[in-house]
């Protein structure tokens, strides 16, 4: 009688478990950018089973990391997400889809925690998720008791969970595709010149508002043409790529980096003086004059000429003329080294 007890019990707890699990899916199907999806299912994951912490684990320079990142998604969401390592990662789980629950020896999976967690979780239940058949990050849950995740217990309704957020994944990532395409440039990933060219009017319109500098940077390299002809079209684009890391790691978050056309680039600087951008260029002039571009045995050296203009210029009385008169300094700049 008392088995009997125990098994209907057993029957019930699932039965609640699946319930609550079909509830979350119903919540995530129609989800179409990775903020919502992975915010809802987080929150919904913890508010129903009273999990102490849920968090993402996402491997490095996947698709979903990579493209989480480059479109900003939620200050929320970076909070709740750990990146790491490829090979660290399959490590830890044996590049299994299945799920996996551990409740000692937890020092190895310090490297997927959040911060300042090590000493609080006893156990933990690691859930892979996919995309297009290959792991990519996982679900994970954990808990102050050693009880809650121990080895052995059903995980049935956790890799089910699993499978549904992975279909999902696969929906939301061709949707975010297509939204990251439609506002960066391919190629390097920055902004094109569309967004550039929207950005730069808000941020005119507001150094306006609040009496606040604004420079623009137009720049492109030099000799890029026989970069091309030298080494190929393939070695120009990764050129190009090099050149737009080199920016976006140079610049601060407040400012705007963005592809124009060709191998001609724009920076937008808020709150930055003429003569702070210039001194800003220099650097970046001699960073990439320290550091050509190395590929195996070939080293392609990069050289970028620049015009910059101000709204601290009376001449200036709209975005356009700020964009048109560095494009201008930019131009006469070239002619400056060419005659050398």
């Amino acid at each position: 009688m008392h088995d009997l007890q125990t098994i209907v019990e057993r029957l019930r707890k699932n039965e609640e478990i699946a319930r609550k699990f079909s509830e979350i899916e119903a919540k995530i199907l129609s989800v179409l950018n990775f903020r919502d999806l992975f915010e809802v299912l987080l929150a919904e994951i913890k508010e129903k089973f009273k999990v102490p912490f849920v968090w993402l684990s996402m491997i490095d320079h996947s698709e979903v990391s990579s493209l989480i990142q480059s479109l900003g998604g939620s200050e929320r969401l970076r909070e709740r997400m750990t990146v790491v390592d490829r090979d660290t990662f399959l490590d830890l789980i044996g590049n299994r889809p299945k799920p996996l629950l551990v409740n000692h020896n937890l020092d190895p999976y310090f490297s997927i925690l959040p911060p300042n967690t090590e000493t609080l979780i006893k156990s933990i239940a690691i859930a892979p998720i996919s995309l297009d058949g290959e792991i990519i990050g996982s679900i994970n849950q954990a808990d102050f008791s050693r009880n809650r995740f121990q080895p052995g217990i059903d995980t049935s309704s956790l890799e089910l969970l699993s499978v549904k957020v992975s279909i999902c994944l696969s929906n939301v990532t061709a949707h975010e595709r297509l939204k990251f395409m439609a506002y960066h440039d391919p190629l390097t990933g920055l902004l094109n010149r569309r967004v550039m060219e929207s950005i730069l009017k808000r941020e005119f319109n507001r150094s306006k508002r609040y009496a606040s500098p604004l420079s623009l940077v137009f720049m492109d390299l030099d000799g890029f043409k026989g970069v091309n002809d030298a080494y190929g079209h393939d070695r120009g684009d990764e050129l190009l790529a090099f050149v737009a890391d080199g920016l976006m790691k140079m610049s601060r978050d407040s400012d705007t980096v963005a592809r124009f056309a060709g191998d001609e680039f724009v920076l937008i600087l808020p709150q930055t003086t003429a003569e702070n951008a210039a001194m800003l260029m220099k650097r970046i002039q001699r960073h990439f004059m320290d550091n050509p571009l190395q590929i195996g045995e070939i080293s392609i050296p990069v050289s970028i000429s620049f015009g910059g203009a101000s709204t601290e210029d009376a001449e200036i009385k709209d975005a356009a003329s700020l964009l048109k008169k560095s494009d201008e300094m930019l131009y006469q700049a070239k002619g400056i080294k060419k005659n050398r």
